[in-house]
């Protein structure tokens, strides 16, 4: 279901947005909806600072690994053991 969505804008910018609508050849309100997409699409899924903190935290403990070697041996070994019967 489609919802209405206003939107005040001073006369200069709506006199902008409507050029840059002819220049895409399509309609302002399109053009907005676009725009909104866009800018949608370039906000992190999450919050930034969220993701780091929890990377910090995560570093500050030391859990006893073994050599990366021997790790990516078991994995190797992993999706052998995993494979087709």
């Amino acid at each position: 279901m489609s919802k209405r969505l206003q939107v005040l804008l001073d006369e200069e910018e709506l006199k902008a947005i409507r050029k840059a609508a002819r220049r895409d050849k399509t309609t302002v309100a399109e053009w907005v909806r676009q725009a909104l997409r866009a800018a949608r699409r370039q906000q992190p899924k999450s919050d930034v600072a969220r993701k780091l903190a929890i990377v910090r935290a995560a570093y500050r403990h030391r859990f006893p690994a073994p050599p990366i070697e021997q790790m990516l041996a078991e994995i190797e070994q992993g999706y052998l053991d995993d494979g087709p019967k």
